[in-house]
């Protein structure tokens, strides 16, 4: 079990629709990253941007990006984690999957699809919420548009790391940095968001603001908002332990059930 984790944080230009050209430009950007990390975090759609024409970039679960990102991470010895659109069983996720350097992978598929895009009416969306283990810390994955919605992050499980990737588009991004903030503070936890930048082939602007807050909401990344960038944050587990304790939020929280 680590005490400490270090995740670096990749917020980057993505190229529309090119599966290929994506993975060849963020070798650089992986291989670039200290040998010290643990984790690294890709935004969502890494691999073509936020695209609702999954056919042209649809891949498996064997497909070439998921052997890549076993390879990288058995190169690094660092998990790697982002979201990709998959093809399965004749439909298509957007699937977040953490790929272990052993080569375990852990999926997640977006729960909450947006429907201003039109998300929905290409994508299945996901039924389960994933909490998993990796080096002791238990870590939830979600999915950009699953940030507007706190009862499906609520902190149940007493996670200790909350990650969003996201292709959150510049017009909206007062709300991407406000949200992140707020499930920190909610869930008494440690939350990294990982957001592109960039125009996408729809020309919609995209302005990073990745970030990473502490339990008690404080800032802990010093990410340029509209720049490409790699960050390395260092997680403390004894910050959780110490706030938890001491202010014992969680112990108030609501009971309730999830409908699905």
């Amino acid at each position: 079990m680590n005490d400490a984790l270090k995740v670096a944080i990749i917020q980057t230009d993505l190229v529309w629709e090119n599966p290929e050209e994506n993975r060849r430009l963020l070798d650089a950007k992986i291989d670039a990253i200290p040998a010290n990390a643990d984790l690294i975090i890709l935004p969502e759609m890494f691999s073509s941007g936020f695209t609702m024409n999954p056919a042209a970039v649809a891949e498996t679960m064997s497909g070439e990006t998921i052997i890549w990102l076993k390879k990288k991470a058995q190169e690094k010895q660092m998990a790697i984690m982002g979201s990709l659109v998959i093809s399965e069983n004749n439909n298509y996720y957007n699937r977040m999957v953490c790929v272990e350097p052993l080569g375990k992978i852990t999926q997640y598929d977006k729960r909450h699809t947006f429907t201003l895009a039109g998300e929905h009416k290409v994508y299945n969306a996901g039924t389960e919420k994933v909490i998993f283990n990796y080096k002791g810390w238990k870590i939830c994955p979600l999915v950009c548009y699953d940030l507007r919605f706190p009862v499906w992050s609520r902190n149940v499980e007493d996670y200790d790391l909350l990650i969003y990737v996201s292709n959150w588009p510049k017009i909206r991004v007062d709300a991407w940095d406000a949200l992140l903030r707020a499930r920190a503070i909610e869930n008494m936890t440690f939350c990294i968001g990982v957001n592109r930048v960039g125009l996408d082939g729809n020309n919609y602007e995209y302005s990073g603001h990745s970030a990473a807050y502490d339990v008690l909401g404080r800032r802990m990344d010093h990410l340029n908002e509209d720049e490409e960038a790699t960050e390395i944050v260092t997680l403390k587990k004894d910050i959780i332990k110490k706030y938890r304790e001491k202010l014992n939020f969680l112990n108030d929280r609501d009971n309730f059930n999830l409908l699905r």
